[in-house]
């Protein structure tokens, strides 16, 4: 059912909306409430039940810049110093319905995002704007059919590239790096420019591998080394290309964005 559930019903487009109507024990399999866990075997009469909630007159005026979109869903690129989705009101989440086209798709819902990148962390995120494109785009996300690459500004000698497996949270996780350029430091020995590659998708998994090399993000607060830590300039941290196949159309999609100006003051133009 934990499964099955996301993006069946408009009102609950997402894994973690589903979870949560799981958990308030809103949603019911031939009458018996059901659970995360609940098997289905196909037939079943599937019900949601959803509290009554008071719509907010409130509208989020916040400019995004949307790099491809069609009725399916939409790339947008998400600037630093904002959540992509939660309990706040300046959310990405609550920005996209003012910043995307509306679409005549039969089972069309509020945008969603389908995966997350940090609040400091700027670049590409993916969104969902009809029920079944969400649960099919956060299928290929399940099943490692969307290629990533992110590039980070880290801190002193790297190799020139490699392969990081140490686990997260004891789960498996691999990190793939190149080093694309170095330059010499006063404060940090080296500034390098780093392509990234996360084969796995944990929570907070480049900056933590990066750290655990000795070779932590520019401006990581939490991950950093004591000392070292960069006030007020933020993580430097791009999510720079998705790539995959439209779950619909077939199209081979390949969207990037290019690196902040923070990062050319240091390498130059590449």
């Amino acid at each position: 059912m934990q499964e099955y559930g996301v993006g069946v019903f408009p009102s609950v487009p997402t894994k973690s909306a589903w979870k949560k109507a799981l958990k308030k024990k809103r949603v019911k399999v031939n009458g018996h409430l059901a659970h995360t866990a609940t098997y289905l075997k196909g037939g079943e009469k599937i019900e949601l039940s959803l509290a009554e909630e008071t719509p907010s007159c409130k509208t989020l005026v916040f400019d995004l810049k949307v790099l491809f979109e069609d009725d399916y869903l939409a790339i947008i690129h998400k600037p630093a110093g904002i959540l992509v989705s939660g309990n706040s009101f300046k959310t990405i989440a609550n920005a996209l319905p003012q910043n995307l086209k509306p679409c005549d798709v039969s089972d069309a819902t509020k945008p969603q995002p389908v995966h997350r990148l940090d609040y400091a962390t700027t670049g590409l995120l993916l969104t969902g704007k009809t029920g079944s494109s969400i649960r099919k785009l956060n299928q290929l996300f399940e099943e490692k059919k969307v290629h990533k690459v992110y590039y980070a500004t880290t801190i002193g000698k790297m190799p020139l590239s490699g392969k990081i497996t140490d686990p997260i949270d004891d789960k498996a996780a691999e990190s793939h790096f190149e080093t694309v350029r170095s330059v010499p430091s006063k404060k940090y020995e080296y500034l390098n420019l780093v392509k990234l590659a996360p084969k796995t998708g944990r929570r907070h998994q480049l900056r933590k591998h990066l750290s655990a090399m000795g070779n932590p993000i520019l401006g990581d607060k939490t991950y950093g080394k004591e000392g070292f830590i960069l006030m007020g300039k933020g993580l430097y941290l791009h999510a720079y290309s998705l790539e995959f196949i439209h779950p619909f159309t077939g199209e081979h999609l390949k969207v990037t964005d290019d690196l902040p100006e923070r990062f050319t003051k240091i390498f130059g133009e590449l």
